[in-house]
């Protein structure tokens, strides 16, 4: 018995989200249907807004390449990032130095650190510096450079040259989306630098990223997802994602 649109439609995004594209011939010896029967499948993902058709398959439609403002992203999402944030808290050990890259879910994270007097934070990030500002008991160091007021970050040589003089047991890094093909990204270059900067300057990196950010693809790559040591995401992400991760050996933490 042939599976039906709405079962095939499945299996489809499941592949778009995991490799980005589809291909018509192999979905129909997948499917064991028609190529005609694939591409009025493609037709309809297409009319829903779910892929670009192209020629001989269809792939992921992109993200918009401008990114909200960042008041309006810390109100996204809420919930799942501070669940994402009180995991990510509970691995950092007193007497150990992190890096918070700028982000909304590590914005949560440095609220989750208020009261670690035996934590140092360094960061980029104006909004995280803020908040460590009000109460943080540790110590924090920001990593100045250009402000960026659009990111509300600083960026550029400065601040890539002070990350260099660190070595961090842990750097939390958030990203725009995530995807198996273009790897993690970000959407504006500057930043998708200093993350990288801060994983390159870690002993482990750690991905925290809700589960709206995966199969997604954004301006600038930060790095591979095979360079990132751990994932935290919500219990929403995707379990071909979880499969998939856990298939690179890259251990996966959901957030409750």
């Amino acid at each position: 018995m042939s599976l039906t649109y709405e079962e095939r439609k499945v299996t489809i995004l499941a592949q778009l989200a995991t490799q980005g594209k589809v291909q018509v011939q192999t979905l129909a010896q997948h499917f064991q249907v028609s190529t005609e029967t694939i591409r009025r499948d493609l037709d309809r993902l297409e009319k829903e807004g779910k892929l670009r058709k192209v020629y001989g398959g269809a792939v992921r439609v992109r993200s918009g390449m401008i990114e909200a403002p960042f008041q309006k992203r810390s109100q996204l999402q809420l919930q799942e990032k501070q669940a994402i944030a009180v995991a990510a808290a509970s691995l950092i050990e007193d007497g150990e130095t992190i890096m918070l890259d700028n982000g909304t879910t590590t914005l949560e994270i440095m609220r989750q650190l208020q009261h670690r007097s035996q934590v140092t934070v360094i960061t980029n990030s104006v909004p995280i510096l803020a908040v460590a500002l009000e109460s943080f008991a540790g110590k924090i160091v920001f990593a100045g450079g250009e402000i960026h007021t659009a990111v509300q970050a600083s960026t550029g040589p400065v601040a890539h040259e002070m990350l260099s003089q660190f070595k961090v047991n842990k750097s939390f890094i958030s990203a725009g989306g995530v995807s198996f093909t273009d790897g993690i990204t970000d959407y504006a270059l500057e930043e998708a630098l200093i993350s990288r900067k801060m994983m390159e300057r870690a002993e482990e990196a750690i991905l925290v990223a809700d589960h709206t950010k995966f199969g997604r693809s954004t301006f600038s790559k930060i790095a591979p997802v095979e360079h990132i040591s751990m994932v935290i995401t919500d219990s929403a992400c995707p379990a071909e994602w979880i499969e998939n991760l856990q298939r690179l050996d890259i251990e996966t933490l959901i957030a409750d």
